[in-house]
């Protein structure tokens, strides 16, 4: 391609500039948000919680930014190993895993370090500009109009591209533009699952020992309610610091006040209690809310502008309680390449790059929704057979708390290195049922 435009800098926006450049002679990214010198930018409140960067996330930030892993331990993240990562079910220890690793970093700090990389690429470079439509030509997407970032409106410029790619975030307005030219919407399915969380942040000194990761969620013996221990999570970060974030839905969320978020952290697992016991809170409890999960189908569009994709959450976004966010919007972006490397026609719609990207969704999907579903408020829909999946679910999650081979398998689903199809395996349920029998 001569040029692919990628509208929004952000995570998914970052991976997909560096997998267009391979194959574009110029990627220009168009993003109106102002980064300062810690990584925060306006636009992106949630920017300021506690992101996961699960393992399939961390194995894909590294194929398409090799060393970039040593970059961020040497700046101040931290990487955990083995016992460093602790996962707790209902306050009790889950089984270890070999070889878990999971790096502890804040989103600014790991996505200053990807635009580094991206700014680093002869062929990339970044206009700070709001979109504001497509330029549609002859059934295809030829180019975006913008104005200037901080006025929105204004004299602006005209980019022309054989590829455009959507990275603008789940309140993208590309499904408004594109119904003003004259297209059809992409169909929504949407799940209410109404989560609040707050991220604090703490001194961190040697009060944990190695640990890196510790979290902490309900699961079948509370019924999935926070009732024999709070959800949350912590992370040690760069900086000397902890990260911690707490979540709950409805009712439950939590809310701005410090001692509050002390007096729920000291009713969560050890190390959370630990933190809240020894260590300096640094700053404001920083509160998001999370309404509904919304993924849009556009392979069941029968027409959709050639020279056109959309990454991350503005194809998915699902509850961030499961930390999926920025592995979907790396495993996007990585079947964009998939697609790609096909030759695909500019001419014709990305029905290909749709389809292997709604497969990656898929799975984060029905993990995410079936979990959502456990909890009263959420009223569907319910997929066929949920009884029974719940059910086994519910087992299988009891038996990975007692055996690291279980639990090997279930994280590596959790940690999209596998499809839930995985879980139905008969060997696997066996192996999990005599678990059970003798536990």
């Amino acid at each position: 391609m001569r040029r692919a435009i990628v509208m929004g800098g952000s995570y998914a926006g970052l991976f997909a500039a560096r997998v267009l450049s391979d194959y574009a002679e110029d990627v220009v990214v168009v993003e109106p948000d102002v980064m300062g010198a810690d990584g925060f930018g306006r636009r992106t409140p949630q920017r300021h919680q506690l992101h996961a960067l699960l393992s399939m996330g961390h194995t894909q930030l590294e194929r398409w930014f090799p060393g970039i892993t040593e970059d961020l331990v040497a700046g101040g993240a931290r990487l955990g190993e083995g016992d460093d990562v602790r996962f707790y079910l209902d306050g009790r220890l889950k089984a270890p895993v070999a070889g878990a690793r999971m790096l502890g970093a804040t989103r600014p700090f790991l996505e200053s370090h990807l635009r580094r990389r991206v700014a680093d690429l002869e062929n990339v470079r970044f206009s700070q500009a709001q979109v504001t439509d497509l330029v549609l030509r002859d059934g295809r997407a030829v180019g975006v109009t913008t104005a200037a970032a901080e006025s929105g409106g204004g004299a602006g410029e005209t980019f022309d591209a054989d590829l455009v790619v959507d990275a603008m975030g789940r309140n993208s307005p590309l499904e408004a533009w594109l119904v003003r030219h004259g297209w059809d919407k992409a169909p929504v399915d949407s799940m209410r699952v109404d989560l609040g969380y707050a991220t604090a942040t703490f001194h961190r000194g040697d009060e944990l020992g190695s640990t890196v990761i510790a979290h902490s969620s309900p699961g079948p013996a509370s019924d999935y309610q926070p009732t024999l221990t709070e959800p949350g999570a912590l992370a040690a970060v760069e900086g000397d610091r902890w990260s911690v974030v707490l979540a709950g839905y409805a009712d439950h969320r939590p809310g701005p006040d410090r001692e509050e978020f002390l007096r729920r952290m000291r009713r969560c697992v050890a190390p959370i209690r630990t933190v809240a016991d020894t260590s300096e809170m640094i700053g404001d409890v920083r509160t998001y809310r999370f309404v509904e999960s919304r993924r849009r189908v556009h392979s069941r569009l029968r027409r959709f502008p050639g020279g056109l994709v959309v990454v991350g959450d503005a194809l998915a976004s699902v509850n961030p309680v499961y930390g999926q966010g920025l592995t979907l919007s790396a495993l996007t972006a990585n079947a964009l390449g998939a697609h790609l490397r096909s030759a695909p026609s500019p001419q014709a719609p990305a029905w290909d790059y749709f389809r292997l990207a709604e497969a990656v969704v898929d799975g984060a999907w029905r993990l995410s929704t079936a979990a959502d579903l456990a909890q009263p408020h959420v009223t569907g829909p319910y997929p066929r057979g949920y009884r029974v999946q719940r059910w086994v679910a519910d087992k299988l999650t009891e038996a990975s708390v007692l055996d690291p081979v279980v639990n090997e398998r279930y994280m590596g689903v959790v940690n999209m290195q596998l499809p839930p199809k995985a879980l139905t395996d008969v060997r696997f349920l066996a192996r999990a049922a005599r678990v059970l029998i003798a536990g």
